[in-house]
């Protein structure tokens, strides 16, 4: 019984390899079809109709995500699907030549606006936003304006008058007398 299965299955094959041998064959002979998709079919399906598609000197190409819908695209040498056409075939999208020419011509346009923004050179530092509007809520708009009118400069803010120091030594003075020090210490040491 497992023997005869087994013919049986061995002949299953050749008759769909026969009848996809045809359909390629009628595919190829299709003068207006730069590609052909086939219905979805089972992996060993699969497999023989890219093995038919790669002896007739074609392309071939499975798309589709569970196992139940992946199906086979037929593709004549000299229109080979470009990376783009592809990806679109792997979302599951209709390959469209002037959506992708339009998805093109954007592209170039922001490469062309990112060369030009690299040739201006880096943008001022700074923060990317401010800060006022990210507290509005807690600040409110005019809290920091009222703020700076009522706030007076503290005219000796950073400056010691001499008569407030303690330490009138220059910074060579006190460089030397910690160096003195060390050496003192050094010499009781040894």
């Amino acid at each position: 019984p497992s023997e005869q299965a087994a013919r049986m299955k061995k002949l299953q094959e050749q008759e769909k390899r026969q009848k996809m041998e045809q359909e390629v064959s009628q595919f190829i002979q299709a003068t207006g079809e730069p590609r052909r998709r086939f219905q979805p079919m089972n992996k060993i399906e699969r497999s023989i109709l890219h093995d038919v598609a790669e002896v007739a000197g074609l392309t071939s190409f499975s798309f589709g995500d569970d196992e139940d819908s992946r199906y086979v695209m037929v593709f004549k040498k000299e229109f080979a699907p470009s990376d783009e056409e592809l990806d679109a075939y792997r979302r599951g999208e209709e390959w469209d030549p002037a959506r992708a020419e339009e998805r093109r011509r954007l592209r170039e346009l922001v490469a062309q606006q990112e060369e030009a923004e690299l040739e201006r050179g880096p943008a001022p530092p700074g923060p990317p936003n401010d800060y006022k509007d990210k507290y509005r809520h807690l600040i409110g708009s005019d809290a920091a304006k009222a703020a700076a009118r009522t706030m007076e400069a503290n005219k000796a803010y950073g400056c010691v008058p001499v008569a407030n120091k303690r330490d009138t030594r220059s910074i060579e003075e006190a460089m030397n007398e910690i160096r003195a020090k060390k050496r003192l210490r050094q010499a009781e040491d040894e």
